[in-house]
């Protein structure tokens, strides 16, 4: 089965809205494939003005990087799934490293966030991913599939069309590390392992994972040659826009 071939941006919390506006702007109307789907995960401030910006015709969809776990309430500060829903962004990111430790989300507040964003109708990247404290114990494979049974698999084999696994590597986000891609391999394999004796094979091939652990220009074609990588999850490299489409075009 051909699984969908993804490149998300995580902006984080960097760039104006001026900035985001040129920066969304020269990758959309860069050449790039369009048989890669293409996901800018901004600022919640950058929505809207992003949403002018980036016609139906371009192939880019938006996703917010969080979402909370309820709809409505005294929750200041904090964006529901509904909301998101009612502006029409397709996609948001959750159980990212940062969220993790940061702000303390664990596994069960996750698996709250999964559900209310499902029920509103997002689709969702979720992160998994161990520091490396846990990858130098050999106990990764254990760590990922803890997080997925807590969090993840609470969910009916047919919500996971709307489900997006990224792998980040703790270790290497941000540090100039990256996974080999046979350590990016063994890892994705492995939790496509774990879907399929969840869900069954069908599902498992199904997936797309992806590789969120320093993805850059000069390292996402042999990362994505990889049989279980399905793109990445890119960090830094999404804020330098000819980067970022290399990126895309590395497939």
């Amino acid at each position: 089965m051909n699984r969908r071939q993804i490149v998300a941006g995580n902006w984080k919390m960097n760039t104006t809205i001026a900035e985001g506006f040129t920066l969304a702007g020269q990758i959309t109307d860069a050449h790039r494939s369009k048989e890669v789907l293409t996901i800018l995960a901004v600022p919640f401030t950058h929505i809207f003005a992003l949403q002018k910006k980036i016609s139906a015709r371009s192939k880019v969809l938006l996703a917010a990087q969080t979402c909370h776990h309820k709809n409505s309430g005294a929750y200041t500060g904090e964006i529901s799934p509904s909301m998101l829903a009612s502006m029409k962004v397709p996609y948001v990111v959750l159980g990212h490293s940062e969220r993790r430790e940061y702000n303390h989300e664990n596994n069960n507040l996750l698996a709250l966030k999964l559900r209310a964003a499902l029920d509103a109708g997002l689709k969702v990247i979720f992160c998994c991913g161990e520091g490396l404290d846990i990858r130098k114990a050999g106990t990764h494979v254990h760590h990922v599939k803890v997080q997925l049974v807590e969090s993840l698999f609470q969910l009916e084999a047919r919500e996971m069309k709307n489900i997006v696994i990224a792998y980040e590597p703790i270790w290497a986000i941000g540090t100039g590390e990256s996974a080999s891609p046979a350590q990016a391999q063994e890892m994705h394999a492995a939790i496509r392992l774990m879907l399929q004796k969840k869900y069954g094979k069908r599902v498992a091939e199904a997936t797309s994972i992806l590789y969120g652990g320093s993805v850059k220009g000069n390292n996402a074609k042999e990362l994505f040659n990889q049989p279980d990588v399905d793109g990445g999850l890119v960090g830094g490299a999404s804020l330098n826009g000819e980067e970022f489409v290399q990126i895309i075009n590395s497939f």
